[in-house]
């Protein structure tokens, strides 16, 4: 019997990671190309995978910037929406790889997908209820509750919720064309450009804004600790890559919950609430490869 591969896509707004393997210490091809038009994109994923043991192939992964189609009964499912990319809305993601390539194709958002990695290999194993937040070019998150990636009526939008701004402290009017000041109008990487005319990496560990940042974020997590009460947060993306961001995130949940919600792994700062992904950067393509496992066991 053929040995069966995995194809997993990280499906971004600014570049498309592309493997086939079986998971974090076998991955057999990889490659990453700029997120131009969709009809180029997606013919580049297609391309790679023909040329790389395609009878090999059961199924294929895929983790999108969205907001994207998950609802399988939907004449639109498998499609990345509303996007504001420019040329990508209305894409049909799901359909064009499944003509092309025959095979199941397992879809979700970056988010979602990058959680799902985590959980079957990484930060969030031993969890039941857990979120992926990434904080870069935009804010957003995934939730796991029952070992079920959290969908809905669409699917989290986690990067819009609204944080409370001081406009004194903080007169940054925000970035989102949608709501200007929610969470990643205030805290993405071009929000932090915007804001104080530096490239976020480029800020010492000092400055001002990485201490705004965690309060804004600090903000976030407590919010998603009422709500879901997950057991792990694991934040990636590019701001979080500084390494005084992470206790900084941590004192500024525990300042905006205030004690309210008593449990050792809030209440002593722990690193083993809110984590950095155990699988770095790789945790989107490995996660869509287990999305393309789990495509062929119906999930």
């Amino acid at each position: 019997m053929a040995e069966r591969l995995y194809g997993g896509i990280e499906a971004g707004g600014t570049k498309w990671v592309c493997a086939i393997g079986t998971g974090p210490d076998d991955i057999r091809a990889e490659i990453r190309f700029p997120t131009t038009t969709p009809a180029e994109t997606l013919g580049q994923a297609i391309a790679f995978f023909r040329s790389h043991q395609p009878a090999q192939l059961a199924a294929i992964g895929v983790g999108s910037f969205g907001p994207v189609d998950l609802n399988r009964a939907s004449p639109h499912y498998g499609y990345i929406t509303t996007t504001p990319k420019p040329g990508w809305a209305n894409t049909d993601v799901v359909g064009v790889l499944t003509q092309a390539l025959g095979r199941p194709v397992g879809f979700d958002t970056d988010v979602n997908t990058a959680l799902w990695g985590e959980w079957r290999w990484g930060a969030a194993r031993d969890c039941d209820v857990a979120v992926y937040i990434t904080v870069g070019t935009g804010i957003g998150g995934g939730a796991m509750v029952g070992g079920r990636l959290v969908h809905g009526l669409i699917h989290p939008e986690m990067g819009h919720i609204r944080p409370v701004r001081d406009p004194v402290r903080d007169p940054f009017p925000g970035i989102c064309p949608y709501h200007g000041d929610c969470l990643e109008g205030l805290a993405c990487g071009p929000a932090m450009k915007a804001r104080w005319h530096t490239p976020a990496e480029q800020l010492p560990p000092d400055h001002p804004a990485w201490e705004l940042e965690a309060d804004y974020l600090g903000q976030a997590m407590a919010t998603l600790l009422c709500m879901l009460s997950p057991e792990r947060i694991i934040i990636g993306g590019g701001v979080m890559s500084q390494p005084q961001m992470f206790p900084l995130v941590r004192a500024a949940t525990q300042r905006w919950l205030n004690g309210y919600l008593q449990h050792p792994h809030i209440l002593n700062s722990s690193e083993e609430l809110i984590v950095p992904p155990a699988l770095g950067a790789r945790a989107g393509v490995l996660g869509a490869i287990a999305l393309a496992m789990a495509a062929t066991e119906g999930y």
